[in-house]
């Protein structure tokens, strides 16, 4: 009974509900972080954010929104290009063929390197600077891609057949250079802060609330977020729909499977009454045969019992035309014809799973 309960889950409508309750919480997340944005102050120059500190004293929380170039006083150069900048992510992945279960070659790859590195750096605007702490974990940082190579495999014959005995044929490597050069502009949103010696840092807030570096404005980062919450709300509403839909669907079957398994209960308890009553009124019929003639008794009797049969309802429960003529493995019951038993899963009498249907004959 317990596959039969657990196979009675609507898990395609619990998936869309469950993706759809997902879609809403990155639509309201993003919305929160687009009134977020909305709310926090623009401050135009580096000069006027030093004055908004100025006379402050060690911790002052308040969360802005700069524009400024990058800058830094000792910048990386990169290794495989001219560029300078603060923040370099250098990645190296191997592409190969390998032999999948089938024994086809399909492409894969896997990262043999991945390092990033970065140097203390600041905005700027001509009027002030800010050192800017914790870029990396920012949102909306996109880094400029410095350099793709890929470095075709130089492999010795002896090294190469030995990975093709073992099922691999390597095709290169791709070494990809990406950079923060110095000079872009970027949006800052993050908290201000001002030390003892005047400097000041934009950093994440202590206390929760935005906290974007990125290459776009003010105004685009929240027309993205609204766009992307719209989406996903969208999604959200569409889950939930067909989740629900799918959900009721799967109960109001199941309603009518109950009733529709009710229904055929309830014939054959009628057919069973009914040749329980037939078989009353052939006993009594018989009974008073022998009360008026003893001598043809026997014969009346023979011959009644040979009638029995043919008045016991032979009948299929389901369709009432056909004659019965399967019996359900394991429960043993005979109560169907052939067509209508090969569309059930359950006996119609014990409702016990049907684990094979045998046809039976008749002489």
């Amino acid at each position: 009974m317990s596959g039969d309960v657990s196979s009675g889950i609507p898990w395609d409508g619990v998936l869309a509900c469950a993706s759809g309750l997902a879609f809403h919480w990155l639509s309201s997340r993003s919305g929160k972080e687009a009134t977020s944005l909305k709310a926090v102050p623009r401050v135009p120059r580096l000069r006027e954010l030093g004055r908004m500190l100025q006379g402050t004293k060690g911790y002052a929380p308040l969360v802005v929104a700069v524009t400024g170039k990058v800058g830094s006083d000792q910048p990386i150069t990169c290794e495989n290009s001219s560029l300078r900048g603060v923040i370099v992510e250098q990645t190296a992945e191997q592409f190969f063929l390998k032999h999948n279960d089938a024994g086809a070659w399909v492409q894969d790859s896997a990262f043999l390197i991945r390092n990033m590195k970065s140097v203390p750096w600041y905005i700027e605007d001509g009027t002030g600077r800010a050192n800017v702490v914790g870029a990396r974990s920012a949102a909306g940082l996109e880094l400029t891609v410095g350099t793709e190579v890929f470095d075709d495999s130089g492999k010795s014959v002896v090294r190469s057949t030995v990975d093709y005995l073992q099922g691999i044929k390597v095709l290169g490597v791709k070494r990809v250079e990406k950079v923060l050069p110095v000079g872009t502009s970027l949006t800052v949103v993050g908290e201000a802060v001002r030390d003892d010696r005047g400097s000041i840092t934009l950093q994440r807030p202590h206390q929760g609330g935005p906290f974007f570096v990125s290459p776009r404005s003010l105004d685009a980062l929240i027309a993205s977020l609204g766009t992307f919450s719209q989406w996903c709300r969208w999604l959200y509403l569409g889950c939930t729909a067909v989740g629900a839909v799918l959900i009721v669907g799967r109960v109001v079957g199941g309603v009518m499977e109950r009733r529709r398994r009710a229904a055929i209960r309830r014939r054959v308890l009628e057919a069973e009454a009914a040749a329980s009553a037939r078989d009353r009124s052939g006993s009594s019929a018989r009974q008073g045969q022998e009360s008026d003639d003893t001598a043809t008794s026997d014969a009346a009797k023979s011959a009644t019992d040979d009638d029995v049969p043919a008045q016991l309802p032979d009948t299929c429960v389901i369709c009432l035309e056909q004659k019965y003529n399967s019996v359900f493995v394991p429960c043993g019951h005979m109560c169907c014809c052939v067509h209508c038993a090969a569309q059930l899963t359950q006996c119609p009498l014990c409702r016990r799973r049907i684990d094979q249907l045998v046809r039976t004959y008749r002489h």
